[in-house]
């Protein structure tokens, strides 16, 4: 849009990494990409292409072994930014139990604050806020373990919002969740990508839920092979396959559609879109 600032928020400057017990290539291999403020990224890739270490590197947990990563300008290598970088990004991962510390919800997404000293009026302000965000303030005083799936990955996120991060990371966040806790979830987090310019970077094996991002990129024998809009990117059918991965079912049935000899586009991003190509054909 004109007139409208771009500001990075990520920067990988030809990143290596592995880990040292391994004898292989590179798990993240001369990577170099941005994320803008405000974006909405789905990253995808099989398992064993280094997502999930890409992830691990923005979070800090992990650093490059060559190459440079900065976090809103911050170096992930330097130990003084460390605490500033988990501020600014901050990570949902694949099993929310293991990310719950508290008997009681709104003692969990208090958790962080209260390990960082921030005062007990600042601490109730920021929960309600947070709470009220991800549709839990009525669950306040429940325990988590009453919760189901997706309430829990929100107990979780809850708990990052109340940090007030610039950008969170959701590590196959879906991937132990039902149809419905998944949507749930995701609900959220678009909702936090559109009011609150909060970057997401969605790592997925669900191709669907790549289809609502601004942008996906597909990773590979650790290099990023795909950079595009989902539209683009999924119109690829053969070279998604080829490197192992599935396309939207709505792009897999036009491609099959296709091969019989009804002609459709490729370029699609959701199902009621697809609904009205199909009626408009029938017509």
């Amino acid at each position: 849009m004109i007139g409208v600032e771009r500001v990075e928020i990520i920067q990988f400057d030809g990143v290596n990494f592995k880990y040292d017990t391994e004898e292989i290539p590179w798990i993240i291999d001369g990577v170099n990409v941005t994320f803008e403020k405000g974006s909405f990224v789905a990253v995808l890739g099989k398992n064993g292409s280094g997502k999930s270490t890409f992830a691990r590197l923005i979070n800090a947990l992990l650093h490059p072994q060559e190459g440079k990563l900065f976090v809103d300008g911050h170096d992930t290598s330097d130990p003084n930014c460390l605490w500033e970088i988990r501020r600014k990004a901050g990570m949902v991962f694949q099993n929310p139990d293991n990310q719950i510390v508290c008997t009681i919800v709104e003692e969990d997404v208090a958790f962080g604050l209260e390990n960082i000293g921030v005062e007990s009026e600042k601490i109730k302000r920021r929960v309600a806020e947070a709470l009220e965000t991800v549709g839990l303030t009525e669950y306040k005083n429940f325990m988590p373990h009453t919760l189901s799936g997706g309430q829990k990955q929100r107990v979780a996120i809850a708990g990052l919002l109340a940090m007030r991060p610039e950008c969170i990371i959701l590590d196959e966040a879906t991937a132990m969740l039902d149809p419905i806790g998944r949507q749930e979830m995701l609900d959220v987090v678009h909702k936090l990508n559109r009011e609150e310019n909060l970057t997401v970077l969605l790592i997925t094996h669900h191709m669907n839920e790549a289809l609502d991002a601004d942008r996906v990129i597909v990773f590979d024998e650790g290099k990023i092979v795909i950079d595009g809009v989902p539209t683009e990117v999924f119109s690829n059918v053969e070279q998604i396959r080829e490197i192992g991965l599935d396309v939207p079912q709505v792009v897999e049935l036009f491609y099959e559609l296709n091969k019989e000899g009804i002609n459709l586009p490729l370029k699609i991003k959701s199902l009621d879109e697809a609904v009205k190509l199909l009626i408009a054909k029938i017509k």
